[in-house]
């Protein structure tokens, strides 16, 4: 659980979960390390944002003064056919120091957080004291390469019904803490149900909204007790928010409805590695680099819904499936009335 956590919501390479020594990554140097690790991670990146923007929505009738839902939320947003999201081509020709064992100098296929390729060595080598030194090491893997093909997400939601076809949403996970990482969860929304305002609304058989949410999920993971590279303070703070702009169509049936929605989304990650760290073997050994670097990543595409909602009473249950980049699987229990 620590390791899914701390690669799925924190965004960084540099931990155990990519099974990769912080130190073999920044002895190619501060700028190699960056370049590696800001292709190594997008695919992940990209993949929490379209997790989180779904869940905003189980039907477009929106609910009168008053009504209010409770939900928990599930998400899983699975990669196991994106080939093209495993791996990135890596360029020796673009770094300055990061070269490959075997056929140095040809660019290659190799793995991203998402991925599970293997064994892939290369070298770092540089002159100390004019004798030329040479380092070996493996990049790391990913969560593919630990039999995990999805990217899971969960909430708590709740909504509540306004005047003239208006719904506030605001969704919460409280902080939660292993060992060394935490993670957190908050977003607010709003739907307007556009055919609350027409005089057939309680004849129409369908109802049209428009909603709008915004999510932000941040983590934190303290990698002293990691003891990957010698330094001080060593952490890593990861901020990944999402927007979310849909149109969505529902049927109004007192039991079972079926929903539809077509959804822009856009969104953001920022992870930061802090702290000193002192490399101790390669060519820059002896080298400390401070706060490192900052990797950032922006996140814009397409998604479409499809889902139904069965009503009994007090209780509902939906399940919806989104079509975009990263497909998701979403599941929603909720309790409430109208």
């Amino acid at each position: 659980m620590k390791n899914l956590l701390t690669c799925v919501f924190l965004g960084t390479c540099i931990t155990a979960t990519a099974q990769a020594d912080f130190n073999n990554v920044l002895s190619a140097g501060v700028e190699d390390a960056e370049r590696f690790t800001t292709d190594y991670m997008e695919p992940l990146s990209e993949s929490v944002v379209y997790s989180i923007s779904t869940g905003w929505y189980n039907t477009a009738d929106a609910k009168p003064l008053g009504g209010f839902e409770i939900s928990i939320v599930g998400n899983i947003t699975g990669f196991k056919n994106k080939e093209d999201k495993k791996t990135f081509l890596l360029d020796p020709n673009d770094y300055e120091n990061l070269d490959f064992v075997d056929n140095p100098g040809v660019a290659r296929e190799v793995s991203t957080a998402l991925g599970d390729i293997s064994g892939t060595e290369m070298f770092v080598e540089g002159e100390v004291l004019g004798v030329t030194v040479r380092e070996t090491f493996e990049l790391p893997s990913g969560l593919a390469g630990e039999d995990i093909n999805f990217v899971p997400s969960g909430y708590v939601q709740a909504s509540v019904g306004l005047i003239k076809g208006i719904e506030i949403k605001a969704r919460f996970l409280p902080k939660m803490e292993y060992e060394d990482a935490s993670i957190g969860l908050y977003g607010i929304g709003i739907q307007h149900d556009i055919t609350k305002l027409l005089p057939a609304d309680k004849i129409l058989p369908v109802a049209i909204s428009a909603v709008i949410g915004y999510t932000n999920i941040s983590g934190d993971y303290d990698l002293t007790n990691a003891r990957l590279i010698d330094g001080e303070n060593q952490r890593i703070e990861a901020q990944i928010n999402s927007w979310v702009f849909g149109g969505v169509v529902s049927t109004k049936l007192p039991i079972i409805n079926f929903y539809g929605g077509v959804n822009y989304i856009t969104g953001k990650s920022v992870t930061d590695v802090l702290g000193t760290y002192r490399v101790t073997s390669g060519p820059f050994a002896s080298e400390t680099y401070v706060d490192p670097f900052s990797i950032t990543k922006k996140v814009s595409g397409v998604t479409g819904t499809l889902g139904t909602k069965l009503k009994l009473g007090f209780f509902r249950l939906n399940a919806e499936y989104n079509l975009g980049e990263f497909n998701t699987a979403t599941v929603g229990i909720n309790f409430g009335f109208r």
